[in-house]
């Protein structure tokens, strides 16, 4: 079966629209690109199904690789027959490829490799074929007994045969196939604490038991953590009666004396070397899809993060909160530069505070300042009490929010940092990252690696690179999918922009420096080091707003330009006049009839839309159509909470039982997957994504715990 076949029975598409991806990512094209200027050839698909798919080839074509190189040393080992060959093609997944290849691979000393040192393999050979004889197996083993190559009695030898047996039943690929679905189907998992004593986060699962089948991914990352830290015992338990009588049914015949060492030895086999084995593979399966899900959902989450609302156009404070080091202040202008710098003390007694709101006054009535941006680290709620104290001393009309710092550390000690603020330390860069997050989250949080954002769960026990590469590409899809602007954008912002590197990204860059602002998009060609290539696959998410030419802000391909000319010109629209006229292009196109029009235009419709969408808002930004962030202007302590309270809030992570909500309180409340919705969910995405603002009531409060129990039902 061709992968096109394959992977378009997985994703319910067509055989055709894969076909095409195949070829236009085999020839070096972006995912991002693919998904937006060669929707003909897909069928409209989008982005992460693109990347699905993507992925999927991937994973095919690393099978097949590990098919032909078993096969060759199969084959080199001269143990290749049809049969094996057969099962190689047959098998389709890695599982069972190694399965295959488990009889052949070299073994490090076994105790069957030592009996058959000995020369007891025709003896093991000899019991099997007498199963259904009286002869006795003394009788066979007596010949090899021979003390100089250690066999000192009969039952040495019938002991060595009985291991060769086990081994051999081990190995046996239809075994293991059996003996594994039988533990995926009857299987549980069981816990118990190492430490019956000890209480804490893990104390859930001290004595836990769930089926196989229906252990839950969190389930899986807490019991592998908990095992991981020493707090918990974890096994696979099964019934043997099943498996047991499985094995034999492939390998024992009657009631014979031979017969009695045969089933000795599949018990042996079953219990020494085939369960332990498909345990730690039944272990392996749980928690690899268990990562699965949550790097999914990471990614979910990453996405709603990245592309949440920018409060635009507005000068900002951002504020670092610290103890002992005081809190970090910092104003930057509409556009993210820095203004201003400060260090205040609102937590060293009364006199500092009163400094420090003085200071604060004065900064924002100096700059302007409209809004302020709080990480919500160490001391955050201090600091955010303190600035509602301190805004209902002045006259302007400022708000605040309460922002995610998570990995705004790491960004303010990265190069990256140090490079663009190379007058300011660590703290003060802090502070600068959490003002220009509430700005642009976008052009801010790609400078930090997705892992460190905060929006997951276990994402340190994940498959490292797998987890890069997911949220990698969910950056890509976010950055691409919004389009930056050729004239400020970073060389980090810039990076993520389909088919650039690293080092083209520092030459726009530098030639921007050196030449002053691109005018057009075609100038992007004089860019050392940027090719035919490289401009085909990113021209369209790049952004010129001073370009003589309208469309250079929108996200219409340069190739698309001649079609979109002729489409402006058949209607007798001045290009000039598109942001006033758009939606009158949109009507008349509509009207006309969208098959025709995109036929007389030589483009295919989905390509006619796309142009249409883009001239009816040029230079749109797709996270405006969101709802705006939630802006604070009072606070509530978490002593102010009452039950039955109702209030609005933020959703801060969703994870697989539930969702975090920031109600204003510093602390986040939860509000558990069974008081989400009144209708059944099987996860709490399906309902919330980060970003939403909602509203919810306050169930209960434990101050002592910091938990705080919310739901949404019947707000």
């Amino acid at each position: 079966m061709s992968y096109a076949t394959t992977i378009a029975k997985e994703f319910s598409v067509r055989e055709d629209y894969v076909e095409n991806i195949i070829v236009l990512l085999d020839e070096g094209n972006t995912i991002p690109f693919i998904a937006r200027y060669r929707k003909e050839q897909h069928g409209t698909m989008d982005d992460q199904l693109i990347r699905q798919i993507a992925d999927k080839l991937e994973y095919l074509r690393n099978l097949d690789a590990r098919r032909e190189e078993v096969r060759g040393l199969i084959e080199a080992q001269g143990n290749l027959t049809e049969e094996i060959g057969a099962a190689l093609d047959a098998a389709v997944t890695l599982a069972e490829i190694d399965d295959i290849y488990r009889p052949f691979r070299p073994k490090r000393k076994t105790r069957a490799s030592v009996a058959r040192e000995k020369g007891l393999e025709p003896l093991s050979q000899a019991i099997l074929e007498k199963q259904n004889t009286n002869e006795l197996p003394e009788e066979l083993a007596a010949e090899f007994v021979d003390a100089e190559k250690g066999v000192e009695t009969v039952e040495d030898a019938i002991a060595g045969a009985q291991d060769i047996i086990a081994e051999d039943v081990s190995d046996n690929a239809e075994v293991r196939k059996r003996v594994r679905n039988l533990v995926r189907m009857h299987g549980i998992v069981t816990s118990s604490a190492t430490n019956e004593e000890e209480d804490g986060v893990y104390a859930t699962y001290y004595n836990f038991t769930q089926p196989v089948g229906k252990l839950v991914g969190h389930r899986v990352l807490a019991l592998n953590r908990g095992e991981k830290e020493g707090f918990l015992k974890v096994n696979v338990e099964t019934d043997p009666l099943r498996p047991l009588n499985s094995i034999r049914s492939l390998y024992v015949e009657g009631t014979s004396p031979c017969a009695t060492v045969v089933q000795a030895a599949c018990e042996d086999a079953y219990t020494r070397l085939i369960y332990p084995s498909i345990e730690r593979e039944i272990r392996a399966e749980l928690t690899e899809a268990a990562s699965e899900d949550a790097i999914k959902l990471f990614g979910v989450n990453l996405r709603q993060l990245l592309m949440a609302p920018p409060v635009k156009g507005k000068i900002a404070i951002g504020l670092d909160p610290g103890y002992r080091t005081g809190c970090k202040l910092a104003v930057v202008d509409r556009t993210g530069k820095v203004l201003d710098t400060s260090v205040i003390y609102i937590t060293h007694g009364e006199a500092q505070e009163k400094r420090s709101a003085e200071t604060l006054k004065e900064k924002i009535s100096r700059w302007g300042v409209e809004v302020i941006a709080i990480g919500n680290g160490t001391a955050s709620k201090e600091t955010e009490m303190f600035c509602a104290k301190t805004l209902r001393e002045i006259p302007e009309k400022v708000s605040y929010m309460v922002v995610s710092e998570a990995g705004a550390s790491v960004y303010s000690a990265s190069k990256l940092a140090s490079e663009e603020m190379p007058d300011f330390d660590l703290t003060l860069r802090s502070a600068v990252s959490i003002a220009r997050r509430l700005q642009d989250p976008l052009a801010e949080l790609v400078k930090i690696e997705p892992k460190a954002i905060g929006v997951g769960q276990y994402q340190h026990d994940m498959p490292q690179k797998r987890l890069e590469g997911a949220l990698d590409g969910v950056v890509e899809d976010c950055v691409n999918s919004v389009g930056v602007d050729l004239n400020t954008a970073s060389a980090a912002l810039l990076s993520h922009i389909s088919g650039l590197t690293s080092a083209v990204c520092k030459n726009i860059v530098t030639y921007r420096e050196e030449n002053g602002s691109f005018t057009s998009r075609s100038e992007l060609k004089k860019v050392p080091k940027l090719g035919a290539k490289a401009f085909e696959q990113s021209a369209g998410f790049l952004r010129v707003p001073g370009s003589k030419n309208p469309l250079d802000n929108t996200s219409v391909h340069p190739e698309s330009y001649k079609a979109a000319k002729e489409l402006i010109d058949h209607f007798g629209i001045d290009a000039k006049n598109l942001a006033k006229e758009g939606a009158t292009l949109f009507d008349k196109a509509n009207a006309e009839g969208l098959d025709s029009l995109a036929e007389k235009l030589s483009i295919g419709v989905p390509t006619l839309i796309d142009i249409l969408q883009e001239l009816r808002k040029p230079g749109r930004d797709p996270r405006d159509e969101l709802p705006p962030a939630l802006l604070r202007e009072d606070v509530l302590d978490m002593k102010d909470l009452k039950e039955g309270m109702t209030l609005q809030g933020t959703v801060r992570n969703v994870i697989d039982f539930g969702a975090f909500v920031d109600i204003g309180v510093h602390q986040d409340g939860l509000v558990h997957i069974s008081q989400i919705s009144d209708k059944f969910i099987k996860h709490p995405s399906e309902a919330l994504k980060v970003g939403d603002i909602v509203k919810v009531k306050v169930l209960g409060v434990d101050i002592n715990k910091k938990r705080i129990s919310l739901t949404m039902k019947g707000v």
